[in-house]
């Protein structure tokens, strides 16, 4: 099956599931009637219920045991029997997912060039975007993609990309770390180390409260 990724560190585990298989083979995989009919109930489209289910997925193959996924009216994602902290994320043909002994965080995005069209709303005036191999494209999407945890963690309304979040420069390389900032809470300005990783075809990063070092 398509484990794609996974990664651990004391007190976290991430892993990355690539979406190859069709619905029928995630169905026979996760083996759990009720869920499939759940997710027929929930989601019309075919696309939707593959990204839902694969998710449970790969929770089960992190955990090797069993854990449902509940949501708060917010629509964040948690543990229904509270044993952790989860995040999920999903681009094109992947979907990430987070879990940790304390809050955590993560968004994976597809690579594409569509990201400078939008960066005025994301971008502050005092942020550096550097490339990654001549191109810019790498470090805008690792800042859009940081914002996102960021907003994830943050679990306020009316969060302004530009006005409460901050990138701190950083020299854009394939794996690595960099600092953050939000200004939206009364704890404004704290500081977040964002992990991150580019791949061939999409950027990871995430938040939890202890990073680890990638391992080379």
């Amino acid at each position: 099956m398509a484990l794609f990724l996974q990664h651990k560190e004391p007190g976290w585990l991430l892993g990355i599931w690539k979406m190859e298989e069709s619905l029928d083979e995630v169905r026979h995989a996760l083996d759990d009637e009720p869920l499939w009919q759940q997710a027929q109930r929930a989601f019309a489209s075919p696309h939707r219920r593959l990204e839902w289910l694969s998710v449970r997925l790969l929770l089960f193959r992190l955990l090797g045991e069993r854990k449902e996924i509940a949501y708060l009216p917010s629509g964040k994602p948690y543990l229904a029997d509270g044993s952790a902290y989860i995040s999920i994320s999903h681009t094109k043909g992947y979907v990430a997912l987070l879990v940790g002994d304390s809050p955590v965080s993560i968004d994976i995005e597809h690579y594409s060039p569509r990201v400078h069209r939008v960066a005025s709303r994301f971008l502050r005036a005092d942020e550096q975007v550097t490339p990654y191999q001549g191109d810019l494209t790498w470090g805008l999407l690792l800042h859009w993609s940081a914002k996102e945890v960021l907003f994830k963690s943050l679990e306020q309304d009316e969060v302004d990309l530009q006005r409460h979040l901050r990138i701190e420069r950083f020299d854009t390389q394939e794996v690595g770390l960099f600092r953050a900032y939000e200004y939206r809470t009364e704890a404004a300005g704290r500081e977040y180390a964002i992990c991150y990783r580019l791949f061939p075809d999409f950027v990871l990063t995430w938040w939890v409260t202890s990073p680890g070092p990638w391992p080379a």
